[in-house]
């Protein structure tokens, strides 16, 4: 039974989970019978699932239903112990997202300058965010909290607040620095006439003077990847992952991608970031001594 047939049996979650769990009819009575489930069986109930072709996500999901079922089943007394503080599933497979060529990423960056000479100040200003997104490779909560007072213009980098409200100082160049002086300069002050007071510091502002919000930037970077063809389609999460798969393709060390990115370990940067083969076959070719 999957996630998805909870609400359309009639039953509790908790009834739908023990269903799953005994491999019990729940539709009757609605009662469980619980006696004897241990560790072993879930393990077994998992095993048949992965023999059938299921996939590590939902095997996941359907564990983390199971221990919260017994969890439960404990906690009101229905289970002397509770096994599943014992199960343990296997971790699903993390799906990054597409990634522009270095090319169309050029590409999109044109098409929004063009679209930014006009002077209008939502084009300014969405050009400044697409700029500085991929420059930076910052999370888009993180453009959006950013100030007036995070961006020095004369050591080009930036202030962000990251996850666990760790701040950091992220570089960005000189691309990303004309598009945020014109968007400061010739956007910014049109849509602040209209701003609230909250949002008075905010580096991005939308169209009703308020600080811009996710779903605003996520649109931004959706219509500027899509002006490009063949380009993939993609949110801010793409682009950050474009700028760490292009700044690892460039050279960049993995210690230095992990200190722009923000992240707490270096197996995230790795997860996270692709090294393409043609660059790990020069690597090679350059290096090792019985390459040619």
């Amino acid at each position: 039974m999957g996630a998805g047939d909870a609400g359309a049996g009639g039953g509790s979650g908790e009834d739908v989970a023990a269903a799953d769990v005994a491999g019990t009819d729940v539709a009757g009575e609605g009662v469980v019978a619980l006696a004897g489930l241990d560790v072993g069986e879930l393990r077994a109930w998992l095993a048949e699932q992965h023999k059938a072709g299921v996939s590590r996500t939902t095997l996941a999901r359907r564990a983390a239903g199971a221990r919260t079922f017994t969890a439960w089943a404990h906690r009101v007394g229905k289970l002397e112990v509770d096994p599943g503080s014992r199960l343990v599933a296997p971790r699903p497979h993390r799906t990054l997202p597409g990634v522009l060529r270095p090319e169309q990423a050029e590409q999109v960056m044109s098409a929004s300058g063009a679209g930014a000479a006009e002077r209008d100040p939502v084009a300014l200003r969405d050009h400044a965010v697409l700029e500085l997104l991929y420059a930076t490779g910052v999370r888009v909560a993180e453009l959006c909290g950013l100030d007036l007072g995070d961006v020095e213009f004369d050591r080009r980098v930036i202030r962000v607040l990251g996850k666990g409200a760790k701040e950091r100082t992220v570089p960005f160049g000189v691309p990303a620095e004309k598009a945020l002086r014109s968007w400061l300069e010739d956007g910014r002050p049109v849509l602040a006439e209209r701003a609230a007071a909250d949002a008075a510091k905010a580096l991005f502002l939308g169209v009703r003077g308020r600080r811009l919000d996710p779903r605003s930037v996520r649109r931004v970077v959706h219509d500027g990847v899509g002006s490009v063809h063949g380009a993939v389609d993609m949110g801010p999460h793409g682009l950050r992952h474009s700028a760490a798969t292009h700044l690892l393709e460039g050279g960049a060390d993995l210690r230095s991608v992990q200190e722009l990115l923000g992240h707490a370990t270096l197996a995230t940067t790795q997860l996270y970031t692709h090294v393409t083969v043609e660059r790990l076959k020069a690597i090679h070719d350059r290096t090792h001594p019985r390459a040619r």
